[in-house]
Formats: structure tokens, sequence, C-alpha cells
């Protein structure tokens, strides 16, 4: 059974004499905890999505199925009036089996469509989180510069002021 973001949240490693850095493993866990419940909320988008376009490819199947339907019922009417009315029923057929090819065509064009754009949507599913975790990287890499160390050493010349502070008290 797949891990949930609670059972990550829930545990608790064993502390040894000289174990891991407690902060270290709950940062790393609190982050995990982030990008599982991110990938949860993203499979449950995406079945959601197979499940409705299997709703369509349903729909498609029995129109399919419908048509081949209409076309045994076609070709036991064209058998029962076969005698005079031969060369029409030939007709009623073809015509039938045109339209079944073109529907079933069509259907088959649609599921092809269907499985391009679902593979259209894992491509950019892929781009989406190889993009995030670039910007999260870099935001972490922001946090850790020398910048910040820099601006806490960072000294204010008072002198100026203290100048301008006398003057103001001679006058």
């Amino acid at each position: 059974m797949p891990l949930t973001p609670l059972d990550i949240h829930n545990k608790e490693f064993s502390k040894g004499f000289r174990g891991y850095d407690e902060d270290e493993v709950n940062e790393f866990l609190d982050q995990l905890i982030k990008d599982y419940e991110m990938l949860i909320r993203e499979k449950k988008n995406l079945e959601d999505k197979v499940a409705s376009l299997n709703e369509r490819l349903s729909h498609f199947s029995s129109i399919e199925e419908t048509l081949n339907k209409s076309i045994v019922v076609a070709q036991e009417a064209a058998e029962e009036v076969k005698g005079n009315a031969q060369k029409e029923a030939k007709l009623i057929i073809r015509e039938a089996e045109k339209n079944a090819d073109r529907i079933v065509n069509e259907a088959l064009s649609k599921a092809r469509k269907i499985a391009l754009e679902i593979e259209e949507l894992k491509k950019q599913s892929k781009v989406f989180r190889t993009r995030f975790k670039m910007l999260i990287e870099a935001q972490l890499d922001l946090i850790d510069s020398d910048d910040w160390e820099k601006l806490m050493e960072f000294e204010v010349d008072t002198t100026e002021f203290e100048l301008e502070e006398e003057e103001a008290n001679q006058t």
C-alpha cells in the first residue's frame, strides 16, 4: 500500500548517539509531504481526465455497436426481400457499410486524438514539474547566498548625522 502524506508526516525515526539532524530530517519530510500531496492531486486530476475520456470512448463504442446492429438489421431485411429487390438491398447495404466505416474511422480518429492529448498533457505536466522544481531550487539558492550575510555586516557611517545634530544644537 503506498504511503500517504499523513504517513510521512507521522513517521518518527529512532535516535542514536550521533543520529541524523532532527531539523534536517523534519525539513526533508515537510518537503516530501508537499511534493507527495502535489503528485496525489496531479494523479487525481489525470485520473479524472482519463475517466472523462473513457466515458467519451464508451459513448463512441455504443454508437459503433448501434451501427453494427443497424447493419445486421439491414442485411436481414435485404435477405427477406431478396427476390425482386436484390439490387436495391445491395445499394442499401453498401450505403450502410460506407456510413459504418466512416463513423468507425471517425471514432478511431477521435480516440487517437484523445490519446495524443493525453500524451501532450503528460509532457506538459513533466515540463511544469521540472520548471517548478527549478524555481524552488533557485529560490533556495537565493536564500542560501552570501548576500544575506553581507547585508547583516553592512554598517552605516553615522558621523555625518552626528555633525548635523551638533550644528543643529549649537544654533
